[in-house]
């Protein structure tokens, strides 16, 4: 997703069960395909390839260096085409995006940081990277195939929010050796140190950047509704360049193959554990990317996507760019929803996208070898900045300082660790605390029912001849009522509970309004009737129906009874005997 605000759209939709299904008719040839909307789809795919030609040269060079910026192009008309063919969402349109492209100048990084060069004319580093690029789309296939998409979209949102800004991070720490007519490599500290040890700016990349910066800034937003400002940007910067600076030292994009890409197998060879592992953090950033982007989409166009599809589309064409050196991608909001605005409703849309790209591509090679690098780093400090989702960090902290703190982590270690260990670290402690929440609220009535103690004022009062036999009973029954499903989170607290039954000569564990007892908590509840026993106590579970009741029988519970009003009869029995 390379720049549009999505908070409040993936806060509101993450949550759906999205399950169209396939649909052929004499006008239908594929998912959501209409021969009758061809004039919108046409239209829509043209104004987005618009709009992903500066951006998709941008992020090739961004992730792949010097001499990259062709294959962001190849990746863009690929898996922009392919994706769209074999996809779910039908308006999407997908081609390299920020995060992808990150996440592939990490690949480079870690390739070079166990000696393979990092010159691309050796012909050395591109098919390791493009062999990685293939695994992940193979990857992004087996996820649809078993089918989990669902899963992979039930991400907290601070920790999408934290992952997402601290791309956008990340781009903008990349960009500034090249904005600044700097060399650098590798990741964000590295490319920091380089700047600032060979600190030696180029004026002419500066006075490039700053003419770049005005305008994807400055364009007005009723002009950049026709022409996108990236594109602006390069019709304008890059001939005054040429007329200004001439060959002045400006770093270009440089030579650019003619024609269409041609297919060239990846390297597969003693580096495989690096390129498998590249291969599954692509799959996973470029699923999450992908997915989130189908979620924006569905809310701009009153549509529902198929996730599992979407995997299968999205890793079709990752897969098969990989094969053609292309740079891989994902769902592209900024693109789709411009899509989507100028018209277009099906996938043809997205393959109109691919096609014109393919036809710039080769008849307009020569003109975009003059294009200043310093011009492309611009654009992406624009991204990067989009990307970073402002609304969300500053007020993060005003909402809950649990989700700050994990929003904030994960942006930490987005930029200075590892992209993918940020999210499953992020994810483990936003669902453990998740789970601490939860369980307060499951156990927020253990504490109550003891006339001598006082009841908790959050319960219910119980009916008036069951308050009467509870207070027969002089104390010497403890109740608790639990409410809500009963994870392994709640164990712990029942657990805790255990040694009370000591100081009463019957326990009542209320349960009927847990429509679900999980293992861990059968277990403890188990525990505490067993615990009874040894103490020469007696302990009752009341109102267990359905599934609950079924799981208390199978795992063998004693003193299980219908209804709290059966179980307070017995104790007053017992305790009057």
């Amino acid at each position: 997703m390379e720049g549009t605000p999505y908070e409040s759209t993936v806060n509101d939709l993450i949550w759906f069960n999205l399950d169209p299904k396939w649909s052929f008719s004499t006008v239908t040839l594929i998912n959501g395909f209409h021969l009758k909307n061809i004039r919108g789809d046409i239209l829509g795919g043209l104004t987005a390839a618009v709009v992903a030609l500066p951006l998709a040269l941008a992020f090739g060079n961004a992730a792949l260096g010097p001499g990259g910026a062709i294959y962001g192009l190849y990746g863009a008309v690929v898996v922009g085409f392919l994706a769209a063919l074999f996809g779910g969402t039908p308006a999407q349109v997908s081609g390299p995006t920020g995060p992808m492209s990150v996440t592939v100048a990490g690949v480079v990084a870690s390739l070079a940081a166990v000696g393979v060069p990092r010159d691309l004319s050796a012909q050395q580093i591109l098919p390791l990277v493009m062999a990685a690029v293939v695994i992940g789309g193979l990857f992004q296939v087996l996820f649809g195939v078993l089918k989990l998409g669902k899963y992979i979209t039930l991400v907290p949102y601070s920790v999408v929010s934290g992952f997402m800004s601290g791309i956008g991070v990340i781009i903008i720490a990349l960009q500034i050796g090249p904005l600044l007519g700097i060399s650098t490599r590798g990741g964000v500290v590295e490319s920091l140190t380089t700047v600032a040890s060979n600190f030696e700016p180029n004026g002419a990349a500066i006075g490039v950047a700053i003419m770049t910066l005005g305008i994807v800034f400055l364009t007005p937003r009723k002009v950049s509704q026709w022409v996108p400002s990236p594109l602006m940007a390069l019709l304008i910067v890059t001939p005054i360049s040429i007329i200004l600076f001439g060959d002045s030292g400006l770093d270009r994009i440089g030579e650019i193959p003619r024609g269409v890409p041609s297919l060239s197998l990846p390297s597969f060879n003693q580096y495989l554990p690096i390129i498998l592992k590249a291969g599954l953090v692509l799959a996973v950033l470029g699923a999450i990317d992908s997915l989130l982007t189908s979620l924006v989409a569905d809310n701009i166009s009153q549509t529902r996507h198929n996730s599992d599809r979407e995997l299968i589309g999205q890793g079709i064409g990752n897969a098969v760019a990989g094969l053609f050196s292309g740079l891989p991608g994902a769902g592209a909001t900024m693109r789709t929803v411009i899509n989507v605005k100028s018209g277009g409703s099906t996938p043809l849309s997205g393959m109109v996208h691919s096609i014109v790209l393919l036809i710039v591509l080769v008849g307009a090679g020569p003109l975009a070898e003059q294009i200043p690098t310093a011009l492309l780093a611009g654009i992406l400090i624009k991204v990067g900045l989009d990307i970073i989702d402002w609304g969300f960090l500053r007020r993060a902290h005003r909402l809950s300082l649990k989700t700050a703190t994990v929003m904030y982590g994960v942006l930490l270690m987005t930029v200075f660790w590892d992209l993918i260990w940020a999210v499953l670290v992020g994810v483990f402690i936003a669902n453990m605390l998740t789970i601490d929440s939860i369980t307060q609220t499951q156990l927020e009535g253990m504490e109550a029912d003891n006339p001598l103690q006082g009841s908790d004022d959050d319960l219910p009062s119980l009916p008036a001849d069951e308050q009467s036999l509870l207070e027969s009973c002089s104390g010497e029954v403890m109740l608790f009522r639990l409410k809500g499903p009963l994870s392994f989170g709640a164990a712990k607290g029942i657990t805790e509970r255990m040694m009370l039954v000591r100081n009463y000569k019957v326990l009542i564990l209320d349960i009927t309004d847990v429509p679900r007892l999980g293992v861990t908590a059968t277990l403890a509840i188990e525990d505490m009737i067993q615990e009874a026993k040894i103490n020469s106590r007696k302990a009752y579970v009341a109102g267990a129906s359905g599934k609950v009741q079924e799981r208390l029988s199978k795992f063998g519970v004693e003193g299980v009874v219908s209804t709290r009003k059966e179980a307070l009869e017995a104790a007053v029995s017992l305790i009057k005997n």
